[in-house]
């Protein structure tokens, strides 16, 4: 026993040394901090350029809470380039200010994640969709960040499997076609949007389209289980637990699909299988747009576009997740709505992780959840710099928002399967 002990100890010293060694060569070579704080020109395609790093297989560090999330690299003149040509601020350093900066983040609610590879990322958007209907697309074509559309046929084929992180497009899982049937039913895109859909769900042997959705919502469920990273806005997010809760009940009025609802189908709703909503009531007016009351939009539209979001703060190394999801330059982000702008609080599971919310109000605007294998992550409201989007209007342009706080949030989304896991500390 005496020896064991003293081995382990030789063992102890010896990893311990060379540890120092590996950090003492490492804080030696030059490396690039492409900085996150105030000073950064363009935060947006900063995240581009980290995951442009990735693709190559060139390491990238995440340093967590160290001005705003900043990103560190091996020098290369290629990643100097990138930054040049995207117009991303960043400084070499030597090694004696990458050792100060790794003994800073030592010391304090920081902490330096290490990023191995590209996810491969999807978003789940119909063919008729252009990129300027959702701020994700948005971020990762202004970014440069590739990805791949998808939508039901892929769903129910299994593709997901192809990919590590997926977006939901604001879509009405509820079957209910985004329940805009009071004021655009007569429009041709309202009715090519049924008509499309309706198409969808013969093809896979569907009778109704919300049997389609409810479908497809339980395979993405399956998706996240096997380890797969979902990140949804919007209708996408209340809608969908709506539609795992019904399952198999139609809660959709005739004036979508020809029959209705199933009498007393709010009691027969089934919230252990929703991700992160409970005990919320149904909205089955068709000529009302609102799916249930798990959606805030009405008070957060009295309260006006002066409103704020908080981020919360978390501990860097002991809550790596929501750190990462949370990394900004401002604490403090602007309210934008959509038709669903964000969460009632009374509606959320205990075991959600709430990590935005408007302080003093019912609004959490951001939350995370673990299921099985994978993350789910919600983030209320269409457009983070266009506060009430209507249909119709002119896409954001992403040039005037370099340094968007809110398109920060998504983009966030998209690094965080690159990282590494990290033991548990104790």
């Amino acid at each position: 026993m005496v020896w064991t002990s003293h081995f382990r100890r030789i063992v102890s010293t010896a990893l311990l040394c060379l540890t120092s060694v590996a950090l003492a060569a490492d804080a030696r070579a030059e490396k690039v901090l492409i900085h996150m704080d105030l000073a950064q020109t363009d935060h947006l395609r900063a995240y581009g350029v980290a995951y442009w790093a990735l693709e190559r297989e060139w390491p990238v560090e995440w340093l967590l809470n160290y001005r705003g999330g900043s990103f560190l690299l091996d020098s290369h003149p290629e990643i100097e380039k990138r930054c040049r040509i995207d117009g991303v601020s960043y400084a070499v350093i030597g090694g004696a200010e990458t050792a100060r900066i790794y003994d800073e983040i030592q010391n304090a609610n920081m902490d330096n994640i290490l990023l191995e590879k590209a996810p491969r990322i999807a978003v789940y958007i119909p063919d008729n969709k252009e990129p300027w209907d959702d701020a994700v697309t948005l971020a990762l074509e202004y970014s440069g960040i590739e990805y791949d559309k998808v939508w039901d046929a892929e769903v129910l084929k299994g593709k997901l499997s192809n990919y590590d992180w997926l977006h939901l497009h604001h879509e009405d899982f509820t079957g209910q076609f985004g329940k805009f049937y009071a004021s655009y039913r007569n429009t041709d895109w309202y009715k090519e949007d049924v008509a499309m859909n309706t198409e969808m769900a013969r093809k896979f042997g569907f009778q109704k389209v919300w049997h389609l959705k409810h479908a497809v919502a339980q395979a993405i469920k399956q998706y996240i289980s096997n380890g797969g990273f979902v990140f949804a806005m919007c209708s996408a997010t209340d809608t969908y637990d709506i539609a795992m809760a019904a399952g198999d009940i139609d809660i959709v009025p005739q004036e979508h699909d020809g029959d209705g609802a199933d009498e007393g189908c709010q009691a027969k709703l089934d919230y252990s299988r929703c991700f992160a909503f409970r005990d919320f009531e149904l909205v089955l007016n068709p000529l009302e747009y609102e799916h249930s009351d798990i959606d805030v939009t009405q008070t957060a539209s009295a309260r006006g576009p002066d409103t704020y979001f908080g981020l919360f703060e978390f501990s860097a190394k002991y809550d790596p997740v929501p750190t990462m999801l949370t990394q900004n330059h401002v604490g403090l982000v602007k309210e934008f709505l959509g038709q669903n702008s964000g969460y009632n609080r009374d509606m959320i599971k205990k075991s959600v992780v709430l990590m935005g919310e408007v302080t003093g109000t019912e609004e959490v605007k951001y939350l995370h959840g673990n299921y099985g294998m994978g993350t789910f992550t919600f983030l209320g409201g269409h457009d983070p710099e266009d506060y009430q989007h209507m249909v119709g209007d002119p896409p954001t342009r992403l040039e005037l928002h370099k340094n968007s706080p809110g398109y920060r949030l998504i983009l966030n989304n998209i690094l965080f399967p690159a990282a590494k896991k990290k033991e548990q500390k104790t």
